[in-house]
């Protein structure tokens, strides 16, 4: 089944076209990968997916509707660039910043939504931080609670963008591998904004490869072995990729 459906996008700022003739589509269950070099268009890409931006052409479907008649939208997850950059300052509690998803739906305030909380907290190893203030914690354990905040709506896919810079390998395959389970375990979808798919060649299924236009999609392994792959080695292109 399409969870969403890429049809055609088109986007442009006003000057030289960012993105031309997209068209993929995103299925339930998938681990994608959506990469490209910096300037590609991935951004704007999951930006007009989630309804931030509106395409110059084509047009997006989610779960079957056109973007533009979907409102249950706290079934998709986003964590958006520099997420994790928090002001050390900033004064509330992991498990205040979790509750902040729910502030929407007043019902989702009392005991039922107190143990959610919990739940998700538990669920990517934050429990016992969760009165710790949020700007307190390393850039990792940040990752973990903005992964709570977007799983406390149970959503079916979760977009990232680019969850990883500035931390170091080993809290990266920590945090993949956690993506890993919530995909796994969860049936959770997810896709993520990447230059470096690297660090997550176990876990991606499918890969998107956008550069102005798509210039690949299909599974990890196929990408792996394209002549698309090959050309982006031999430019030069700061992207990284392995066979499982």
């Amino acid at each position: 089944m399409d969870l969403v459906g890429v049809r055609s996008v088109s986007f442009s700022y006003g000057g030289p076209p960012v993105l031309v003739g997209i068209d993929f589509a995103i299925r339930d269950g998938d681990f994608l990968a959506l990469i490209g070099p910096n300037g590609s268009g991935k951004t704007t890409l999951i930006r007009i997916i989630l309804g931030l931006l509106k395409p110059s052409s084509g047009s997006i479907e989610i779960m079957g509707r056109p973007s533009g008649e979907f409102t249950d939208w706290r079934r998709i997850g986003y964590i958006p660039q520099k997420a994790t950059h928090v002001d050390p300052f900033f004064p509330a509690s992991v498990e205040e910043v979790v509750a902040m998803a729910l502030m929407s739906n007043r019902k989702a305030w009392g005991s039922a939504g107190r143990g959610e909380i919990l739940r998700v907290l538990r669920q990517v190893g934050m429990e016992e931080f969760r009165k710790s203030p949020i700007g307190r914690l390393s850039g990792g354990q940040q990752q973990r609670v903005f992964i709570a905040r977007a799983l406390v709506t149970a959503p079916r896919i979760l977009f990232l963008d680019e969850p990883t810079t500035g931390v170091d390998a080993e809290t990266q395959a920590s945090f993949y591998d956690l993506l890993d389970l919530l995909n796994e375990r969860e049936g959770i979808t997810i896709v993520l904004v990447t230059h470096d798919i690297g660090i997550v060649n176990k876990h991606v299924t499918q890969v998107a490869c956008v550069n102005q236009k798509l210039v690949y999609h299909g599974s990890h392994g196929d990408f792996c072995r394209s002549e698309v792959f090959r050309d982006m080695v031999t430019r030069g292109d700061h992207l990284i990729a392995h066979e499982h």
